[in-house]
């Protein structure tokens, strides 16, 4: 679960104060409490008040005064404010749904990894008894995965078989996460089934003749 950010208390005020305003409440023209009645009403600081007030005013809801103090000044504003709060606050979940699901795919990637590297790991240690012996697979140039990652080619839901290693080159890409790209020259190391092999090689050349 993302982290919950909290409402400053002012806002929560100002909000309040302006639902009252729309819903009728509070009346145009009239005076609200002073700030240190506001301030003893919402068990806060005139500070706290000051700042909620002072939003209010930015847009118009309410007028504030020296003389006068705090006058109701539009219903309609306190609309446009609670629509605008409403909206803001949406973004705000929205943001905090894509920071989750960030999470859970990153939580996902690593698993994955982890699982990945079980697998290379029982590869090698049973290679000599083909219990889950990988095989390996070059890419060529007019492979139709080159330039593409991992996760665009869906290679496992195409193949049915999972890339345990990528080398290139003088490198050993062991457990290649979802954004890795194939170049043309890698060989990745997969294991799966019966018949991968003639799988890849269909996916990894049909599309291109």
């Amino acid at each position: 679960m993302g982290e919950r950010i909290e409402t400053p208390r002012y806002i929560n005020i100002a909000v309040d104060v302006a639902i009252r305003i729309y819903k009728g409440e509070l009346v145009t023209g009239n005076r609200l409490s002073g700030r240190s009645i506001l301030a003893g009403e919402y068990n806060v600081s005139p500070e706290t008040i000051r700042k909620s007030m002072k939003i209010l005013e930015d847009k118009k809801v309410v007028e504030v005064n020296k003389g006068s103090g705090i006058v109701v000044k539009s219903p309609e504003k306190a609309y446009e404010f609670l629509e605008s709060f409403r909206e803001k606050e949406e973004i705000t979940i929205l943001r905090n749904k894509i920071k989750d699901l960030f999470q859970k795919r990153k939580n996902i990637d690593k698993r994955i990894e982890e699982v990945n590297k079980k697998i290379l790991d029982y590869s090698y240690r049973f290679k000599d008894t083909a219990l889950v012996e990988p095989i390996e697979i070059e890419i060529c140039e007019d492979a139709t995965i080159v330039g593409k990652t991992i996760g665009e080619s869906k290679f496992w839901y195409n193949t049915g078989g999972t890339i345990v290693c990528v080398k290139r080159k003088e490198k050993m890409l062991v457990s290649p996460g979802p954004h890795l790209r194939f170049s043309k020259g890698d060989k990745i190391l997969v294991v799966g089934d019966d018949g991968l092999s003639d799988r890849i090689k269909f996916y990894l050349y049909s599309e291109a003749k």
